[in-house]
């Protein structure tokens, strides 16, 4: 259940709001110009490292906003002991636009676990053509996490007869090509802009 309370949004005011950054976390960070790339880095760097673990378990106890804010914030200060959480509210799904923060965070961590976690959701949503979740995200969160490791998890899905070919074809929302290189370039540059602002 997700909280409401005086706690949380003062957190949220503390590191969702400033700027309107949980919107631009994602897509938006990469479309940036480098005269507000820059000062929208060294803040969040500063916020990943002033926020403690107590008001990050709050923020993932919040809406999108908080969420996704939490999982960057978390991936940024290499709070790596936040993995299963991630991992758990990826599965779940329970709010929209949070999920390829998630995955995200996954990714940057980089470890066999975190293709574990990855994995469990592909093989859980890639069932689901109805369900226009994360599941490219998740895809390119695992080929990436799959380069990082010289491993192989992501092929299971997409051989041919995998589940991810099937989904692609089957989900009303997808077309073209259904390839992951998109997918895998968005989280590259995530995972690059996270390791460029934790050296800040």
């Amino acid at each position: 259940m997700i909280r409401h309370d005086p706690e949380i949004q003062a957190l949220f005011r503390r590191y969702c709001a400033p700027a309107r950054r949980y919107l631009k976390l994602g897509g938006a960070v990469l479309r940036m110009s480098r005269e507000e790339y820059e000062p929208f880095l060294h803040a969040l760097a500063a916020d990943a490292h002033a926020v403690s673990d107590a008001e990050l378990t709050i923020l993932f106890e919040g809406s999108w906003r908080e969420r996704r804010t939490a999982a960057w914030l978390a991936a940024v200060s290499r709070r790596d002991h936040f993995r299963e959480c991630l991992g758990a509210l990826l599965l779940e799904s329970e709010v929209c636009c949070a999920g390829g923060a998630y995955c995200v965070a996954l990714a940057s961590f980089g470890t066999a676990r975190d293709a574990d976690l990855l994995a469990a959701y592909l093989d859980r949503y890639l069932r689901r053509p109805d369900l226009a979740y994360d599941q490219p995200t998740a895809m390119g969160a695992l080929a990436y996490t799959d380069s990082v490791l010289h491993a192989d998890r992501a092929s299971h899905f997409l051989q041919e007869g995998g589940l991810w070919p099937q989904w692609f074809q089957d989900a009303p929302h997808m077309h073209g090509d259904d390839g992951t290189s998109t997918y895998l370039g968005g989280i590259r540059l995530a995972c690059a802009i996270i390791d460029e602002c934790a050296d800040t």
